[in-house]
């Protein structure tokens, strides 16, 4: 697994935090980069820009890296090298409620319902600035707002793949099982089921719209995905379950190819074997229509 000591002294620390982040900054990966800013509702949200390196061939294609929940677009910073690889001009996008982003009016998650709509703000910065066809990178809740957005957005056409890394595809199976894991009793998790989805409960959680758990999840919807996807996923991942990515991928095996990795623990799987996360996503890359060549290669 890779690890590091981003900051301060390990041998004359008293606490810390664990995470997966490997580059916490933009800068770490030796790549050039620049800030800009995309237009969201009520301002602009920044993103990170990584063209692909000078002796890799442009391949026409963006990727859009999408964080997870209580992330930051520092953790998907891990996927920027493969992509830049394979000729594609990464969008590292933040979205409401970040910490970035322009906050929503009620100043909460909601599960990928809204987020999305920052995430078409993304792609439609990529066309605008010469993007032919998007690959949407999501982690975990970003998985959720990829499926979103590759569903509902006007330009869901020029989508043509997404790679999802220990992907949210139903939410009531996550929450019931972190729930489970928290020793909570059955009938209380789905009374928060009910309050999520409720108009007239919306005083508890604070939300300005009740929460559709239906329109968000992709297993009993699967019949509806149209788009590539490559999923990666650790068999003991302690946040969201691999089973419902195992269920996805039974579900269609024609356009869903799951990865396993060994990791224990959420979103580690990058971490655990950088080596077979990258050779999995360039081989399913070079399996899309889009992709009939390495433009590595093409490019010297």
């Amino acid at each position: 697994m890779v690890e590091r000591v981003d900051s301060g002294d390990i041998k004359q620390a008293k606490a810390g935090i664990w995470s997966g982040y490997v580059y916490p900054k933009p800068e770490q990966l030796d790549l050039p980069y620049v800030d800009v800013e995309v237009p969201v509702d009520d301002g602009v949200a920044p993103a990170w820009k990584f063209d692909p390196p000078a002796r890799v061939e442009s391949s026409g294609v963006w990727a859009i890296h999408i964080h997870g929940m209580g992330g930051k677009r520092a953790g998907t910073l891990r996927g920027i090298p493969v992509a830049g690889r394979l000729g594609l001009t990464s969008l590292v996008v933040s979205f409401r409620n970040d910490g970035d982003a322009p906050p929503s009016y009620d100043g909460r998650y909601s599960l990928g319902q809204t987020e999305w709509r920052d995430v078409e703000a993304g792609i439609n910065y990529a066309i605008c600035n010469g993007a032919e066809r998007i690959v949407l990178f999501g982690w975990s809740l970003g998985a959720s707002i990829a499926l979103q957005a590759a569903a509902l957005s006007p330009n869901s056409s020029r989508v043509a793949g997404m790679v999802l890394d220990a992907p949210v595809f139903d939410w009531r199976t996550t929450l019931a099982a972190n729930a489970k894991a928290a020793g909570l009793p059955r009938p209380l998790v789905h009374l928060g089921f009910t309050i999520l989805r409720s108009k007239a409960l919306r005083w508890v959680t604070g939300l300005a719209e009740p929460i559709c758990l239906d329109s968000l999840d992709w297993l009993a919807r699967a019949t509806e995905l149209d788009t590539p996807v490559l999923v990666l996923h650790g068999k003991k991942d302690d946040t969201t379950p691999f089973e419902a990515s195992k269920k996805a991928a039974s579900l269609r095996p024609d356009l869903v190819r799951l990865v396993e990795f060994e990791s224990v623990g959420h979103s580690l799987e990058w971490n655990v074997d950088t080596e077979k996360w990258e050779r999995s996503v360039q081989e399913w890359f070079y399996g899309l229509p889009l992709a009939v060549s390495s433009p590595e290669r093409a490019g010297g």
